[in-house]
């Protein structure tokens, strides 16, 4: 049996539907905070190790994971309670699938090594994918792909540094994207250590991403990348140059911050910026519109814990002007951590889910404006 091709009737119709969701005062949700008449609730539960999200044209989310190997159909709520009507596996035995894409009908999935397809997901959730592209770099470290369908139907993907730094030459530290059949691949950007997150600002139709710094050069640095990307051929600085001017006591001798692209955005080091969107919605306030949520994993690398939030990076004439907490509490006082987002994705209703992989669960984020007096 092949090592990627594990799709089963058995994995489909026995144990992998979910039940009805968990109730609104599921202890997971203790403790989380929102801005006022903001609402969270767990949209899907049993989603082990979740991790990227994917929109279906049927409202279908597509989740992937990293050790569970499984990427998740997560159904739409057809009911209106407010809930998926289910979970389903529709992959298994996968090597860190944790990137997905959707794509005129077809579900892309990234893992470590390859770019996979399932062709017409929505009527064939049961088949043995297509490899579309295998020449992606084998080693774990930094192997988690994110994967995205671009607005010009090519896919995008992250090949991330296999180190904490070094300077491993292309096609490391980069993005890249491709046709969706594998054909024409190519590096569109250089100088990033590792980008686990980005999406297309509307409007200006430019690729924003993040990336996470690297590590071991103390609490509070480096900063945490937003980058912006108006063009190809762009240069983000890893490994000579960490934040737009911090050089690297290893690789910087010799070289110029000024001679590498600049972050649009920092945040604070070590707090892990994965995935991220603009809001297009039209649900939330007038005021969260065009605006960017990014999810924060967390820090490891830090003597006091920080990160574990979803940010609301605010912009202003097409740049970032602010950043502020949107969801927090899965930090508490005493730094236990109750789970760490990873991704998320606003939804044809105007509701933003969120995923996260410590508790295997998509929370559900909706505004519901204030009783009048």
């Amino acid at each position: 049996m092949s090592r990627f091709f594990t799709v089963f009737a058995a994995l489909w119709l026995a144990g992998n539907s979910a039940a009805a969701g968990p109730p609104d005062n599921d202890p997971r949700l203790a403790g989380l905070r929102l801005p006022a008449g903001f609402r969270i609730a767990i949209y899907a539960d049993g989603v082990a190790e979740a991790r990227s999200l994917a929109l279906g044209d049927d409202g279908t989310v597509y989740v992937g994971s990293l050790d569970q190997g499984k990427v998740y159909a997560v159904q739409p709520d057809r009911t209106g309670d407010g809930k998926s009507d289910g979970v389903n596996v529709i992959a298994a035995g996968l090597d860190t699938p944790n990137g997905v894409a959707f794509l005129k009908g077809d579900l892309y999935v990234a893992e470590t090594p390859r770019i996979l397809r399932f062709k017409d997901i929505a009527r064939q959730p049961q088949q043995k994918p297509q490899t579309v592209y295998d020449r992606l770099p084998t080693e774990s470290h930094h192997g988690s792909r994110y994967l995205r369908a671009g607005p010009d139907g090519k896919l995008y993907v992250s090949v991330g540094a296999p180190c904490n730094i070094c300077d491993p030459g292309d096609p490391y530290a980069a993005l890249a994207r491709l046709d969706a059949d594998g054909s024409h691949f190519e590096i569109i950007a250089r100088g990033i250590r590792n980008t686990v997150g980005f999406d297309w600002q509307p409007g200006s139709g430019e690729l924003w991403f993040t990336d996470n710094g690297r590590d071991w050069l103390g609490d509070d640095r480096p900063p945490e990348e937003l980058n912006r990307l108006p063009r190809p051929g762009l240069h983000f600085g890893y490994p000579y140059c960490h934040a737009g001017d911090i050089l690297d006591p290893q690789f910087g001798k010799d070289r110029s911050c000024s001679d590498f692209t600049p972050p649009a955005w920092k945040f604070l080091a070590h707090v892990a910026p994965l995935g991220m969107r603009f809001y297009d919605g039209t649900q939330f306030p007038a005021e969260y519109r065009e605006q960017l949520f990014v999810a924060q994993h967390g820090s490891w690398n830090r003597s006091r814990k920080q990160g574990y939030q979803v940010r609301l990076v605010r912009f202003a004439n097409g740049k970032p002007v602010a950043d502020q907490p949107f969801i927090e509490g899965w930090l508490d006082e005493k730094e236990k951590v109750h789970g760490r987002p990873v991704d998320v994705l606003p939804m044809p209703d105007g509701a933003l889910l969120v995923s996260d992989d410590l508790n295997g669960v998509l929370y559900r984020v909706r505004y519901e404006a204030p009783a009048p007096r």
